[in-house]
């Protein structure tokens, strides 16, 4: 049975989805934006930080789920501008540095709140 997994602490949907759902042993994390929870704050034409952000809002719900970075078997990566694609993997690097997941990145015309980088993940509970 699917359940819908919305940790208080972390940034809220902007629409009507939920931040990640739960079936079986699976977590599918919606696309996360680069918002900081704690203070609201868009980060918007710092790739990089934005990247970070993001992944760092995406620890938090897997985790809280039970589950891990290290256990994301898929990620999805929209830019805003292909020419971001180094920056945005110089932080993703960082944050996958050992046995990373399978990945697929594009160019998209525009994103949610106009955010330069969004990123989706799929991963597997402990």
């Amino acid at each position: 049975m699917k359940k819908c997994f919305n940790p208080e602490k972390a940034p809220q949907a902007i629409g009507p989805y939920s931040i990640s759902n739960i079936y079986n042993n699976m977590i599918f994390v919606s696309g996360q934006l680069p918002i900081n929870s704690e203070t609201g704050e868009l980060i918007i034409g710092d790739v990089k930080k934005a990247t970070e952000q993001i992944l760092l809002n995406a620890k938090y719900i897997l985790e809280e789920a039970g589950s891990s970075l290290e256990n994301v078997l898929k990620t999805t990566v929209f830019l805003k501008d292909m020419n971001n694609f180094a920056d945005m993997n110089e932080v993703y690097a960082k944050f996958f540095d050992k046995n990373p997941p399978a990945r697929s990145a594009f160019q998209v015309a525009k994103l949610p709140k106009d955010v330069d980088v969004e990123i989706e993940f799929i991963a597997y509970i402990n």
